[in-house]
């Protein structure tokens, strides 16, 4: 992500889930806060784990996702204050937090506390390391996440369905390799006579579904937000390619039920359960829902799949790390769960509960693999992640990203004009905050 805010509905400002029993910790609790949602509720248990283990209380405080970002910037960090020892934040929270320094800096305990070796590079990088390439740790990660797919296996394996296919396309229904091969299936099962749709993607203005779901493509497509050499956005996201790329992915809402340009993660999953997709994006991490036979009555039937790649592949981070606030007062508590957290056996324990693991050899398992059904497509995405940014301006840039491609999703602009647009105030976002010299 990364990701995900402003979209889950929820009753009240905070949820509490823990090993701690009352909300509020004592003063020997450890306080971990995160987002409402089922991983938190996973990292709950595991503290039970650690409680029997080591006789120390941890408490999980869950404020929902449409409050969890300004929680975390408007009360914490702007008040500095020590109410939580552990942020489990989103990854492109990371250039803020340390030039602000609401963040610890882990470099030196993380060398000597953890193994390093056994979590992967991509999550270690992505999730932990500021500035990228300085080596300089701020973060463990701790919900390894990326975006994928489900699909229906019983329409993909009819053999009725499988004959029509080959014969207007020329090649066997399988789950796409490709985008131009999702696109086509996505138009082959395209039939609003019947109420279906062939694909749900990512469209919403919503904090950063269009952005998340568009920028696989622009990779895909050999294109990137800015020149990976000078840093300018100017020529790299407004290039022909990303322009390619953008036309490519506003025409696929030909092939979404009516309504997908408000389309995010639950929309996605709600259409499918719904039996009006043939396929849907989504974040593994929500993947439980498709899986679950109360939910999705199709959930016999749903396999899960890569999200494709094209002249290049590149799939869309999500996730968070989990970081120890500068103003705990139990820093020295926080880095011993830390520490234990880390450790194989109960990575092993953490992926049991339906966690996303970024241990190695336990993400390469078979008992990873075999644990939940989409488990194998995760772990083949793992090495394929990619961020946006996680710079001190990227809610700035993120902002004119999702206006700007909603504009051109929405038929307001058109796509050079969108890119054209993101590509000029990105430039001046970075230059007004001395992250790129003005020509």
């Amino acid at each position: 992500m990364r990701h995900v805010l402003l979209l889950l509905a929820a009753s009240s400002l905070f949820a509490f889930a823990g090993c701690g029993g009352q909300k509020g910790a004592a003063e020997d609790e450890l306080v971990i806060v995160w987002a409402k949602w089922e991983p938190a509720d996973a990292l709950a248990k595991l503290c039970q784990k650690y409680t029997e283990e080591t006789g120390k209380k941890v408490v999980v405080e869950q404020i929902p996702w449409q409050n969890f970002g300004d929680k975390i910037r408007n009360v914490v960090w702007a008040g500095k204050s020590a109410e939580y020892d552990i942020i489990i934040g989103d990854s492109q929270w990371l250039g803020q937090a340390v030039t602000q320094g609401h963040y610890v800096d882990l470099t030196e305990w993380m060398e000597k506390a953890v193994r390093l070796r056994d979590i992967a590079p991509e999550a270690l990088k992505l999730y932990g390391e500021y500035p990228a390439g300085s080596g300089k740790y701020y973060a463990l990660p701790c919900e390894f996440d990326a975006i994928g797919f489900a699909y229906r296996k019983d329409k993909f394996e009819d053999p009725k369905e499988r004959e029509a296919f080959r014969a207007k396309y020329g090649y066997d229904l399988a789950p796409p390799k490709t985008w131009t091969q999702l696109r086509d299936i996505a138009e082959f099962f395209t039939r609003p006579q019947d109420n279906t749709w062939g694909v749900a993607v990512f469209y919403s203005k919503g904090y950063d579904a269009l952005t998340m779901g568009f920028q696989q493509i622009l990779w895909c497509w050999g294109a990137d937000w800015a020149d990976p050499n000078t840093g300018d956005p100017m020529g790299a996201i407004n290039s022909d390619k990303a322009v390619e790329a953008l036309k490519f992915y506003i025409d696929l809402k030909r092939f979404n039920p009516i309504g997908a340009e408000d389309y995010y993660f639950d929309e996605t999953k709600n259409a499918f359960k719904e039996g009006l997709v043939v396929m849907a994006m989504e974040w593994y991490a929500f993947m439980p829902g498709f899986a679950d036979k109360q939910y999705n009555p199709y959930a016999d039937v749903t396999g899960y799949f890569v999200s494709p790649g094209e002249v290049a592949h590149a799939v869309s981070l999500g996730g968070q790390g989990m970081s120890i606030s500068t103003y705990s007062k139990r820093q020295s508590q926080a880095k011993e769960f830390m520490q234990w957290f880390a450790k194989e056996e109960n990575q092993r324990e953490w992926a049991r509960l339906g966690g996303l693991t970024a241990n190695v050899a336990v993400l390469k398992s078979d008992d990873f693999k075999n644990a939940k059904p989409y488990n194998q497509a995760f772990s083949d995405t793992a090495g394929l992640l990619r961020d946006f940014t996680n710079n001190p301006v990227y809610q700035e840039m993120l902002d004119v990203s999702q206006e700007k491609l909603h504009a051109a999703v929405t038929g307001q602009i058109s796509p050079k004009e969108a890119l054209d647009a993101i590509a000029a105030a990105h430039r001046k976002i970075l230059i007004d905050a001395n992250l790129l010299k003005a020509k």
